[in-house]
């Protein structure tokens, strides 16, 4: 078992998770900024339209716009921060399995928002915006590949866990 312990430990960790989540984040980040600038200048350039099932000024305008009285495009802005800090190749570098938990439960609740918010858009406000989906598709690309990379970046140790089941950072 010592051979199969050596191979896990020396497999190099992959560069990709760092560079997914950082650009997925980066864009996250600047599409909720603009829908966080829109929501504070009244929505006066908001580049989406205005007549039919997509309108970004009926959803972004809406009593669902807010939660507990924080605009939903800060609440992305804050979501995309805290992730985009998660997802820097120097953390996925950094032992220990706690900074794991951390990232998988931010990406699980930025998961369960999207889900809430997308509801809200059709089956309450009865409107789609197009930033909005682009925050949603964003958060779900975040979302697979911190989980996946997760999976993929965690050690199994064989030799105190003889059938693999145990995963350690």
């Amino acid at each position: 078992m010592s051979a199969v312990r050596l191979a896990v430990a020396e497999r190099p960790k992959p560069r990709w998770p760092g560079l997914v989540g950082t650009l997925t984040s980066v864009g996250g980040l600047g599409v909720a900024g603009y829908l966080t600038y829109e929501h504070y200048t009244g929505s006066s350039s908001l580049v989406c339209s205005d007549k039919g099932i997509v309108n970004c000024l009926e959803v972004t305008t809406s009593t669902y716009s807010r939660v507990a009285g924080v605009p939903v495009a800060v609440l992305g802005l804050i979501f995309f921060v805290v992730m985009l800090v998660l997802q820097l190749p120097a953390m996925w570098n950094r032992p220990g399995s706690a900074i794991r938990r951390i990232r998988v439960t931010w990406a699980v609740i930025g998961l369960c928002t999207v889900v809430y918010l997308l509801y809200t858009e059709l089956f309450r406000i009865d409107a789609i915006c197009l930033w909005c989906t682009a925050v949603h598709v964003l958060t779900l690309v975040v979302f697979i590949s911190t989980v996946l990379a997760t999976i993929s970046t965690t050690q199994v140790d064989f030799e105190s866990d003889p059938g693999g089941l145990r995963r350690t950072s």
